[in-house]
């Protein structure tokens, strides 16, 4: 008996030792973040009810890697309670669309949502992405819009260079159990893009070039029935160089975006209502650049910013000149100008409705959270006096390109496409800013940023002027202090 409790206990043994390690090691990175802000106005108008408005928010980002061999992994990534402290929950719980740097709802995101999973695998011919990861963001943080994205990405590494492709499936309309209509009756009413990217390193810098196919074929007709039948594709091609360099104290970055291509080539003879003509294609004509310069003295530092980004043309009908690229959700110059995270959480900030908007398909000029149709330009300097603390003071300027406008409800979809139309605003200024931040870094991983900004509100946001009936704007400030934790 004992040898048989013996030979059992050999086998128990052996079988447990030779189990196969299915992971071979767990990383787990992330960010948890509270911060409180008080925003002195919320609309730019005078004469209108704008109350203040002052919260806490938070959210708490993990990534995990699983690794099972030093070349293969899964990674994955999720936010969760990204929420206002002790404020009502998403009202929308059944709504569908994304949050639009996330994979799932915004109510989605107040509890917890996966926004990566996907494989990471080095073979012989290159490293190898396939899954849901992160993607635009490129070159310098100027222009990045960083969300996740299915994609398939491969990157080949010789130094001094890096390239590689990437397929990007945005959106699927193939006929499908959970996707029966509209849709279901069409093919080839996707939307995907297809880029390929080429890095050069050299010892104080790197530059690199990105290329961009957009095709959107959504907004092709998915009825068969001829009356219905107004529909186009979109073909937009963008390129996007950036050099980054460091010459002694100085860093140097900069990144021109080109769009072109076609917004909306029509389909199936289109007859325009206003002329009787078949419709023009609209072509796109986008152009931005970025130019940023930092010259570190150890203690001290100074810097500017200089960008630019076109806006649209009324006049032309057909061709598009902005709102094709914008200054990017990752790139916030400033506390309360043109900052990503402060729109997204205390909303945008509204000037007056033009006059004479009756029939049109407008909103009143407002400031958002990316940089579109402006100037931009800005100048700061800093000083580190004692180690961890860092203060750093900043003055900016920003002016349009263009008049914002609109065109009649009756033209569109011409509007979508640029057609001219009523000027909404008179004036170009959007104003002046000065930001004061000072970040304490407490530990390695615990900082502490307290920051106040004041904005010279432009006229650019009194609208549309009628003669003997002006509009005034006020000025507005915001005191934000965050506490950051990195993991």
């Amino acid at each position: 008996m004992k040898r048989f409790w013996l030979i059992l206990l050999t086998l128990g043994l052996f079988m447990t030792f030779d189990t196969p390690v299915f992971a071979a090691d767990v990383k787990v990175t992330g960010s948890y973040y509270v911060a409180g802000i008080y925003q002195n106005n919320t609309s730019f108008v005078t004469n209108a009810e704008k109350p203040s408005t002052a919260f806490y928010y938070q959210r708490l980002r993990v990534q995990t890697d699983f690794i099972a061999t030093p070349a293969l992994r899964l990674v994955t990534r999720f936010d969760a309670m990204e929420r206002i402290w002790g404020h009502a929950r998403s009202t929308v719980p059944l709504v569908i669309t994304n949050d639009v740097d996330s994979a799932g709802t915004r109510a989605e995101n107040e509890n917890i949502a996966f926004d990566w999973a996907y494989i990471w695998y080095v073979s012989k011919i290159g490293l190898w992405q396939v899954g849901v990861m992160e993607d635009g963001v490129w070159g310098t943080v100027f222009a990045d819009n960083a969300a996740p994205e299915l994609k398939i990405t491969w990157t080949a590494v010789k130094m001094p260079f890096i390239a590689g492709l990437q397929v990007v499936k945005i959106e699927e309309n193939s006929k499908a159990f959970m996707n029966m209509a509209p849709y279901g009756t069409q093919t080839d009413v996707d939307v995907d893009e297809y880029q390929g990217f080429f890095i050069f390193n050299w010892k104080s810098g790197k530059a690199g070039l990105l290329g961009v196919y957009h095709r959107s074929a959504i907004s092709r007709p998915w009825s068969v029935s001829p009356l219905v039948s107004d529909g186009y594709k979109t073909d937009i091609f963008v390129l996007e160089p950036y050099v980054k360099a460091k010459i002694g104290p100085v860093s140097v970055e900069a990144e021109i975006d080109y769009a072109f291509g076609k917004l909306a080539k029509w389909e199936n003879g289109v007859i325009d209502t206003i002329t009787g003509l078949p419709k023009n294609d609209v072509k796109v004509n986008n152009l931005m650049a970025y130019v940023d310069v930092v010259a570190d003295f150890d203690m001290f530092y100074v810097g500017g910013t200089f960008a630019f980004m076109d806006g649209d043309k009324p006049e032309t009908k057909d061709k598009i000149e902005g709102g094709v690229l914008d200054g990017g959700r990752d790139w916030n110059p400033c506390l309360l100008m043109f900052n990503w995270e402060r729109a997204y959480w205390a909303g945008t900030l509204p000037g007056y409705l033009p006059g004479g908007v009756l029939g049109l398909v407008a909103t009143e000029p407002n400031m958002g959270g990316v940089m579109n149709n402006a100037w931009f330009g800005q100048i700061r300097a800093g000083v580190r006096p004692i180690l961890n603390l860092d203060i750093m003071g900043s003055v900016s300027y920003a002016k349009a390109v263009r008049n914002a406008s609109v065109a009649p409800a009756s033209l569109l979809p011409d509007a979508l496409a640029g057609f001219g139309g009523t000027d909404l605003t008179n004036e170009r200024d959007y104003g002046w800013e000065i930001d004061v931040v000072a970040t304490y870094k407490i530990t390695n991983n615990l900082n502490y940023m307290l920051g106040g900004a004041y904005f010279f509100t432009g006229d650019y946001y009194k609208g549309k002027v009628a003669p003997g009936a002006p509009n005034d704007v006020e000025d507005n400030y915001l005191i934000i202090n965050k506490l950051t934790f990195t993991f």
